[in-house]
């Protein structure tokens, strides 16, 4: 897949402007006249020279699987995640050594590469790291879950006022010298909740559900709205899509009711491999997408994660929120159909892949063709034995033996001064 993502803010804000909504959101999906998907109104928040929510368009983003300290390696990595189009890269650090080595990461791409918005992932009792590796990155997540540890008693039964407001001290003592740092560098911070790791208070007042997820990041969200930082983005993930649905909405509705506007990360956690990791990261992330909700995103795949960046873009793209490649629209053949659909469809795929903003239809018949690709650039059309019919939109501009269709088409597409070479 080839992407057209070397863009400046200045592109990336004119060339994939969204439409901000004009009411509040609500469900099912709400839609303008043109069918575009009307999003949740955000704030936007910057993350090194990308910015996140706001009419800007669906951030996508991932995490290298390096170890920090392997600082060539994770130079490497980022790099080639950059160049497969992810917008923003995410480096675990468990330890003040992975925060230091960050510094160097970070240099090391200023004078080889470009300055690539880095975000970095800090959990157990994290205050000491994430301060340090505040100085170097754009963005710190934080999981509310470990951020202060809670450590579990195995005869508990209950959790009192007085313990649960004496954690939230303890929590806001520690997080206040970070968002202070964030706030003055003008940086930012995802409050990352996670189903699988909420705080033991949390699930002795919530139990293990969506409602304990939202108050998680709520608690958090406070603090920052007290200290007068709101750099942030908010994200909810689960393994289990209804989980994560039920989590992202009742975040969005709650944000509306208390008149918050921060960007929402979308993402199905540990959604494994292959076509089902795919798929489940899919039913979630566009799902969710379709009804408006969701700024950032990232496919979280068993796989190396530049693998992540196709299925990030296909969704956006599938959704009509980015668009960076051709969309292609064919039938799935039938006994009408004139041609090896399917042979033809690669070919013409193969020749074209690496054009931006077209859309191509290739039809069977013509049953399904000029009515059923109305809203293409280009078609390829069966009509009779041996010959392909091109059009551009719903103007048949040429018949022309089947044998010469895909030369044709890429001919035509040629005269209307749309095409770039490879």
């Amino acid at each position: 897949m080839v992407l057209n993502l070397n863009l400046n803010q200045q592109e990336h804000e004119l060339m994939y402007t969204i439409p901000s909504p004009t009411t509040s959101n609500s469900f099912p999906v709400q839609l303008l006249t043109d069918n575009t998907i009307v999003r949740r109104k955000t704030r936007p928040v910057r993350v090194g020279h990308v910015t996140i929510g706001g009419s800007y368009p669906v951030v996508v983003q991932s995490m290298i699987d390096e170890d920090t300290l392997d600082i060539e390696g994770s130079v490497a990595a980022i790099i080639r995640l950059h160049q497969n189009g992810c917008e923003i890269v995410r480096v675990t650090v468990p330890s003040m050594a992975h925060a230091k080595a960050l510094a160097e990461i970070k240099q090391k791409l200023l004078e080889t590469y470009l300055d690539v918005p880095l975000a970095a992932d800090v959990h157990h009792n994290g205050m000491r790291i994430a301060l340090e590796v505040a100085k170097y990155v754009d963005k710190v997540r934080i999981n509310p879950g470990l951020y202060v540890f809670e450590k579990p008693k195995s005869n508990r039964i209950e959790y009192t006022e007085a313990e649960f407001d004496e954690i939230g001290d303890k929590i806001r003592e520690t997080l206040e010298p970070l968002v202070v740092s964030l706030r003055d560098r003008g940086k930012a911070m995802r409050i990352g909740v996670n189903h699988g790791s909420l705080a033991e208070r949390m699930l002795f007042t919530y139990g293990h559900t969506p409602e304990g997820m939202v108050e998680s990041a709520l608690e958090f969200i406070r603090i920052c709205e007290s200290l007068n930082f709101h750099n942030l983005i908010i994200s909810l993930k689960a393994s289990r899509v209804p989980v994560m649905l039920t989590a992202y909405r009742l975040m969005a509705q709650r944000m509306d009711e208390l008149g918050m506007d921060y960007p929402l990360h979308l993402g199905v956690t540990e959604a494994g491999n292959g076509e089902y990791g795919r798929i489940k990261s899919t039913a979630g992330i566009a799902t969710l997408l379709a009804e408006g909700i969701g700024d950032t995103i990232r496919v979280s795949l068993t796989e190396a994660p530049e693998k992540e960046i196709p299925v990030c873009y296909s969704i956006l793209q599938a959704l009509g929120l980015r668009k960076t490649m051709v969309e292609y629209v064919a039938c799935p053949s039938c006994g009408r159909t004139l041609f090896n659909l399917e042979e033809v469809l690669h070919k013409v795929r193969e020749a074209t892949k690496h054009l931006t903003g077209l859309d191509i239809a290739v039809m069977g018949c013509i049953v399904n063709g000029p009515g059923e690709m109305a809203d293409a650039d280009y078609g390829y059309v069966g009509k009779q034995a041996g010959y392909i019919s091109l059009y551009r939109g719903r103007e048949e501009i040429k018949k022309v033996p089947e044998s010469q269709g895909v030369e044709e088409l890429i001919n035509l597409i040629k005269a209307d001064g749309r095409w770039a070479d490879p």
